[in-house]
């Protein structure tokens, strides 16, 4: 378990299966390259702000591989890391949008999915930009859901702007997780493949095969779901033809830390170098 520093951009877009700590939330990261290659077209980053109050997570999926998805992946670090301190995902969205407009132009296409963790309301902020809705997990009430607008909380969640982020056509939203949810995001090869004469899952194929496995142990639940699924589409991993990156976020409910003049100081230090 990588445990995230302050400041700290962590990800990219080669095959890895790690685990990364920071303040609230325990996360997995699970990428396969198509082919079993050492890099592909799924980028992820997390980040942590300087204060260990703010995490943020983003998977983007990109259709195709090579110096496109680099110059990408580059270019969504930078934006992560120019926010790195900020609730607000509104820049990242609108950075988004104009990579994935500039990529159109050559005949590729992305999607992604921006999740903000802020750790002294315990409030998750999403934003889709075309990416399938997430899985979220309800310890409370033990079921699973599709993590859409409609879940929103209904009070305001830091002053930020939600709703529609102008002038993309991304939205933004937030909601309150309890102690033991799980979050998870995934590219859509996890639900798209299927072996012949078998329908494809879908987003409510997924979440079904998600309620039939339960919550589990979370560091091993991207392996249970990806094998469950694979199973439950008659054997969809030998038809797979393109990368699959699972990202699940288990909420530990974890309050931040007293921080010393020190160490805001010193923050402060690195963000002008940002």
């Amino acid at each position: 378990m990588h445990a995230l520093q302050c400041m700290e951009v962590w990800g990219g877009n080669t095959a890895i299966e790690s685990g990364i700590s920071m303040t609230g939330v325990d996360a997995w990261v699970y990428s396969q390259p198509f082919h079993a290659q050492v890099s592909g077209g799924d980028v992820h980053y997390v980040s942590m702000c300087g204060m260990g109050r703010i995490g943020r997570f983003m998977l983007a999926d990109v259709s195709g591989h090579g110096t496109g998805v680099s110059d990408l992946a580059i270019e969504l670090r930078r934006l992560m890391r120019k926010s790195i301190s900020r609730p607000d995902q509104t820049r990242i969205a609108r950075g988004l949008n104009r990579a994935f407009g500039q990529l159109s132009t050559s005949g590729v296409f992305a999607t992604a999915v921006i999740m903000t963790y802020f750790a002294p309301t315990d409030q998750l902020v999403c934003c889709l930009a075309g990416h399938p809705r997430p899985l979220w997990y309800q310890a409370a009430t033990r079921t699973w859901r599709l993590l859409g607008p409609s879940l929103a909380d209904t009070h305001e969640f830091q002053g930020l702007p939600l709703g529609i982020i102008h002038p993309t056509e991304y939205r933004q939203f937030a909601v309150t997780l309890n102690r033991g949810d799980l979050v998870v995001a995934y590219t859509d090869s996890l639900i798209e493949a299927h072996a012949p004469g078998r329908e494809p899952p879908g987003e409510e194929g997924l979440l079904s095969v998600a309620a039939s496995i339960g919550a589990g142990e979370p560091a091993r639940f991207g392996h249970e779901l990806i094998a469950a699924v694979d199973r439950a589409s008659g054997g969809a991993a030998t038809t797979r033809d393109d990368d699959l990156t699972l990202l699940v976020l288990h909420h530990n409910a974890a309050d931040p830390k007293p921080v010393s003049l020190g160490h805001r100081l010193r923050m402060m230090i690195k963000m002008m170098g940002i």
